[in-house]
């Protein structure tokens, strides 16, 4: 069981264990929001309900800049499984300019493509095909990105990862 973690503001910093976030809640330091009912966790001078979403105390300001890792399944994701070139079913990821010719494992080179597209490209550009891209690739934002785990998120996570996106 894992448990979504909100800055005071209401946006999403992690997630960790329900253990974790009871230790939080005990300490004072967060608060629940949303619970798993029916499942209480049973202390030896309390009953706690157990966390699915908790909000922090305190504000908790995180420096820099947070961006999504480059992934596979981010970049499949994020282009929603469909090819950028015919827009059928996308089962694998394609460099737009060719790691050959100097193409980087960035957001903006890489495009979810389906097989048969991506075996027809092979190492060159799609100007050279004379094809064009159905969307602009670029790093994908909000809380759903920057929260590792969302891939196997809790339904009671949804309202808050769409305040942040």
């Amino acid at each position: 069981m894992r448990t979504l973690v909100l800055n005071a503001g209401y946006e999403p910093l992690g997630v960790v264990s329900f253990k974790r976030a009871l230790v939080l809640v005990m300490n004072e330091k967060a608060t629940i929001i949303e619970q798993v009912e029916g499942e209480p966790v049973c202390a030896t001078s309390r009953v706690y309900e157990r966390p699915a979403v908790i909000i922090l105390t305190r504000y908790v300001r995180i420096p820099g800049a947070r961006s999504a890792p480059v992934t596979r399944r981010g970049v499949l994701r994020r282009d929603a499984h469909r090819c950028a070139y015919c827009g059928g079913a996308a089962s694998t990821i394609d460099h737009v300019l060719p790691r050959s010719r100097g193409g980087k494992d960035t957001w903006e080179n890489l495009v979810a493509c389906c097989l048969r597209c991506n075996n027809l490209k092979g190492d060159r550009t799609p100007q050279e095909m004379s094809w064009s891209l159905r969307l602009v690739p670029g790093a994908p934002r909000g809380g759903q990105w920057t929260v590792r785990g969302v891939d196997r998120a809790d339904p009671r996570w949804e309202p808050y990862l769409a305040l942040a996106a």
